[in-house]
């Protein structure tokens, strides 16, 4: 029997799978062993194909050529890692190998990285699939034990490629249809478009809001106070101001009397496990953190530190089949730091476990489970121990009774006038006692929900309520008299819906379906939303980096030129509704449930609308790109402006998209899946022409290059080289 060939998706995993698997014979692009070769895709080896690969008149980009729609898509590879797809095919194709396994990222994008090869490669040999969601020495070995067969998942290959060829259809057509139209280099995107019109409907709503002045009154008793509470309006605020002087003056000094007293007990149940959306969130809440940061910790803490699992997850939740290992395993991580051990102590002190379906639930995970620690101690950096930390805590937490407390309302009626006073005893701490020294932003945690939801702030008095509701109400009884010592009157303004931070942003995007009339759908994207956990810190940082969003300290901003975007698009391309059709189907798709090529036959017809709508769409002159006056690169940005659109090469970061010239530099043209490729036409004060781009993109690597100039200003020459990602280094000689 000959050996068994193992893919990874990318060479650190491969080197992993390959110890493992005691392979040591170490080679060009794979390790060999006695029973196994392990090899290696670096991302993306194989693509789709351009326009210009179909028919070479669609390299100029025009509208008489829209829409392209190819009879066959076809696959080629990806320019800069050639040689590694040559020796992937080499193996895949020898009388060596008998079986094959993928062992890519175990998910959808994954299986099409393996699948693209496979095909283009011509193999046909059987294959099995690795389906793991931890990096740890047990979890690999327990894997290949249990492989599963390859047919298994051809139902999520082809909602892969249905993805895929979806995306390059209407991204390459939209995308050509509006620049060409507009003059200028536009990304548009079936996630990009919709999320930035998100962003574009909050500056309206805060560009229309009206600000009200209002006034709150607020008595003064011996030893607690109370707000004036209007009982017809519902609220604790008067538009006139007279009329709350009036108020003030007329209760002040008067005796009131309590004319009900209400205690109502609270909960509120310990926080789920984390899904890569909400660690995002709670690490740019916490610590500023970028989606896109906090994504690159959380794949070095699986991938390089092996400490905790699969992070691209929209799950948060796990399986029964982990039940019996939790103990342990939080034994584990409780020795993995001091903060955690008392925590883990507890826990372990318990007689059982306290599992409900809220942290275990078969049913609520698809490719993988909840972030979880994996018990592995190693030596974090900083930044890495942050978000390892909130991992580990949460994981914690989880086990904690639920936080307990009581609301207290005392309602006083004085000279006719209402006021009203709360007061909070917190009866158990629960799983506050993991968070202390963040108890006052947890307290507060369903009101941030939802304005990170995006819910405009109608009232601004919420932060005067949780004030209010930690004073400590003396003991009272119905019918009490107290004597209103004192009276102030507060001046305020009604505020408008708050600008989205990064998290709020994220929340938005997970849970879109608030902005989709349909009911199905909106329930559908209840689950779903816009893009998925692992593409949405690349599509915020797309919209940053293209020019549509900017940061204005910790809040998104939409720019002109996104708003004018908005404004010309159809309202079918900015809408949820159209990602959650699509991600319906796929993922019908995926379960068998759904035909694939009728998904794509309605793509086409999708497509064929879109580049009709940009052929008629309004004109809008800021939309084309403008020459820069930067004394540093006047020129640089003179042959840009000229030549902006021209193809280069092969972006090598996604590898399906097309690094074209842009107005600042030049960049993928996939910017609707997140690609953030781009290559500054200055660098170090050194301007890179077309020919320096395009040698790059070909050969890896540019000419010595002269003229760069260190932040110390002293003049080098090095070489600019292509790295794994498509990352930029300097090479010297």
């Amino acid at each position: 029997m000959g050996k068994t060939l193992v893919v990874a998706e990318k060479p650190a995993v491969g080197r992993d799978l390959a110890r493992v698997l005691g392979c040591k014979q170490k080679k060009e692009g794979f390790i060999n062993g006695d029973e196994y070769v392990v090899s290696w895709c670096m991302g993306h080896l194989v693509t789709l194909c351009e326009p210009e690969d179909y028919d070479p008149r669609y390299k100029k980009w025009s509208l008489q050529t829209l829409p392209i729609i190819p009879s066959e898509m076809k696959l080629k590879v990806v320019k800069g890692v050639k040689d590694q797809f040559n020796i992937l095919e080499m193996l895949m194709n020898s009388t060596e190998i008998s079986y094959i396994v993928c062992a890519t990222d175990a998910g959808r994008e994954g299986e099409l990285i393996f699948r693209y090869v496979y095909h283009l490669a011509g193999c046909e040999k059987p294959f099995q699939r690795l389906w793991i969601s931890s990096m740890v020495d047990s979890a690999i070995k327990e894997g290949f034990r249990q492989l599963k067969p390859g047919n298994d998942f051809d139902d999520l290959y082809e909602s892969a490629r249905c993805r895929s060829e979806a995306d390059w259809l209407v991204g390459i057509n939209a995308t050509r249809a509006y620049t060409v139209r507009q003059g200028g280099l536009l990304s548009v995107g079936r996630v990009q478009t919709p999320t930035l019109a998100i962003l574009v409907n909050r500056q309206r709503e805060i560009d229309n809001f009206v600000s009200q002045d209002y006034w709150e009154i607020i008595a003064s008793y011996e030893n607690f106070h109370g707000f004036w509470f209007d009982p017809e309006a519902g609220v604790s605020r008067t538009y006139q101001y007279e009329k709350a002087e009036e108020i003030a003056g007329k209760v002040k000094g008067e005796t009131g009397y309590i004319t009900q007293i209400k205690e109502e007990a609270k909960k509120e149940l310990p926080p789920q496990l984390y899904d890569l959306n909400e660690l995002q969130r709670d690490a740019n809440k916490k610590y500023g953190f970028s989606a896109k940061k906090t994504l690159s910790i959380a794949q070095d803490l699986y991938e390089k530190y092996k400490v905790i699992t699969y992070p691209r997850t929209d799950s948060r939740y796990l399986t029964s089949d982990m039940e019996s290992s939790l103990k342990n395993l939080i034994k584990k991580v409780g020795e993995t730091g001091e903060e955690l051990k008392p925590h883990a102590d507890y826990i372990m002190s318990l007689s059982r476990l306290p599992i409900t379906r809220r942290i275990i639930d078969d049913k609520k995970v698809s490719d993988h489970h909840a972030i979880i620690p994996t018990g592995k101690k190693a030596k974090l950096p900083a930044d890495a121990l942050k978000v390892y930390t909130l991992v580990a805590l949460r994981l914690m937490a989880a086990f904690y009774p639920e936080y307990r407390y009581k609301v207290t309302t005392i309602t006083v009626e004085v000279a006719g006038e209402i006021f009203v006073s709360r007061g909070k005893i917190v009866q158990q701490e629960g799983w506050k006692e993991v968070y202390k020294e963040k108890e006052e932003n947890s307290g507060k945690s369903n009101k941030s929900r939802g304005a990170q939801k995006g819910e405009a702030q109608k009232e601004d008095s919420s932060e005067d309520t949780a004030k209010d509701e930690e004073q400590v109400l003396p003991h009272l009884n119905e019918g009490d008299a107290v004597q209103v010592v004192d009276t102030e009157v507060h001046s305020k303004k009604t505020r408008p819906p708050t600008q989205y931070t990064e998290a709020g942003l994220l929340a938005a995007m997970e849970n879109a379906g608030r902005f989709v009339e349909d009911e199905e759908l909106k329930d559908h994207l209840k689950d779903r939303g816009l893009g998925t956990p692992a593409t949405r810190a690349s599509i915020i940082e797309r919209l940053l980096t293209v020019g549509y969003v900017q940061r204005k300290r910790k809040k998104l901003v939409p720019t002109n030129k996104g708003i004018d975007l908005i404004k010309i698009v159809p309202e079918q391309l900015k809408s949820p509704e159209m990602t959650g059709e699509w991600e319906q189907e796929l993922n019908e798709i995926a379960r068998g449930q759904s035909d694939p090529e009728n998904f794509l036959e309605k793509i086409k017809e999708y497509t064929a609308y879109v580049v009709k709508e940009a052929r008629s769409s309004d004109l809008v002159p800021e939309l084309r790109e403008k020459k820069k006056n930067s004394s540093r690169s006047k020129n640089a940005d003179k042959k840009i402006n000229e030549n902006t659109g021209e193809v280069l090469g092969k972006c090598p970061s996604c590898g399906e998209g097309e690094v074209v010239v842009r107005s600042r530099g030049y960049g993928c043209s996939r910017w609707k899946d997140g690609c953030e490729f781009f290559v500054s036409a200055v660098i170090l004060g050194k301007e890179l022409s077309t020919s320096d781009v395009k040698r790059l993109l070909q050969d890896g690597k540019t000419e010595l290059l002269k003229g760069f100039t260190s932040k110390k200003g002293k003049k080098f020459n090095a070489r600019l080289a292509l790295e794994e990602g498509g990352q930029i280094q300097f090479k010297f000689n």
